[in-house]
């Protein structure tokens, strides 16, 4: 019985070592890391993805396949909720750094299975939520960097306190429903930097989009 991690690294600031530093500090212990690299979470479905499929084979009954969250899993709320169902019917149980949510399909109880089954659906739906919220607030963020086409060349303000990945990662916590000294703790990020991440997505986004972050 193998834990295995499965990585997608879709950005410049992700990387498949520092999802394993989350899942080690978290208490797992790994046996194998399988990553896709620039691939989008949001166009693409697991199966669809070069080691995403890989892992269909490579999973056995009784195997644990573990992700940092759902959206991990898929690109909406139906991908994700069939994949974990599916490996489900094959054995596999699916488990999450963020919260260390569980997904076994061995067992048998009625009530048990009811609850399983709606926090997959919760789950998956929270994943969609949180995807729409970072696609939104990245074209609200083209179009605003667009209007101003001399912006890098006469003014661009002042630099974001805040890398894309931070960026990223708040607006995905927010999404959540995540309070904001939760996110401060996990980005870094102050309370005031998280308040203009939150009031304005689109001008955080384009100012990110002006400095080429």
């Amino acid at each position: 019985m193998r834990t295995i991690l499965y990585a997608r690294v879709s950005t410049r600031d992700q990387t498949a070592a520092h999802q394993l530093t989350q899942a080690e500090a978290a208490g797992f212990k790994v046996d194998e890391v399988v990553t896709d690299e620039g691939v989008s979470g949001v166009s693409t479905k697991l199966a669809e993805r070069p080691q995403g499929r890989r892992l269909f084979d490579l999973l056995r009954a009784g195997d644990t396949l573990l992700v940092r969250w759902v959206d991990r899993l898929g690109r909406d709320y139906a991908d994700v909720s069939d994949t974990i169902r599916e490996f489900m019917r094959r054995g596999v149980v699916v488990r999450t750094v963020i919260n260390g949510m569980i997904f076994d399909g061995s067992t048998k109880d009625p009530m048990q299975q009811a609850v399983r089954d709606a926090l997959i659906a919760f789950m998956a739906a929270l994943s969609q939520a949180q995807a729409e919220a970072m696609k939104e607030a990245r074209r609200a963020g083209v179009a605003h960097a667009k209007a101003q086409p001399d912006a890098k060349q006469k003014f661009r303000g002042r630099k974001p306190s805040f890398s894309r990945k931070q960026f990223d990662q708040v607006v995905s916590m927010l999404a959540l429903g995540a309070g904001l000294s939760e996110i401060s703790q996990a980005t870094g990020l102050s309370r005031a930097a998280i308040w203009r991440i939150k009031g304005d997505p689109a001008a955080c986004e384009a100012s990110l989009q002006i400095w080429g972050l």
